[in-house]
């Protein structure tokens, strides 16, 4: 089994992409997924995006571009989730 990785992302109508709020490997990741549960927010699993987020990107920086579309999609799903 692989090592767990959580990313938790955000967008901003102020801001031009999502920015990354978190990333993090194994008990960081887990501390990432129980404060979003805690929050109510809803966890998606994404497990490429998560990697990428977590592969040298910073947080508070804005996502990059090959990663908008797999961004926005669980971005849409979340408020969609929120939203009924």
């Amino acid at each position: 089994m692989g090592k767990k990785i959580a990313s938790a992302i955000a967008y901003s109508p102020e801001d031009p992409a999502p920015r990354l709020l978190a990333s993090g490997r194994d008990r960081a990741a887990e501390r990432i997924i129980a404060v979003a549960e805690q929050a109510g927010v809803a966890v998606v699993e994404a497990p490429a995006l998560a990697a990428l987020l977590d592969s040298g990107l910073r947080p508070g920086e804005i996502i990059p571009v090959w990663c908008w579309e797999a961004a926005a999609k669980i971005l849409a799903f979340v408020l969609a989730k929120e939203k009924r």
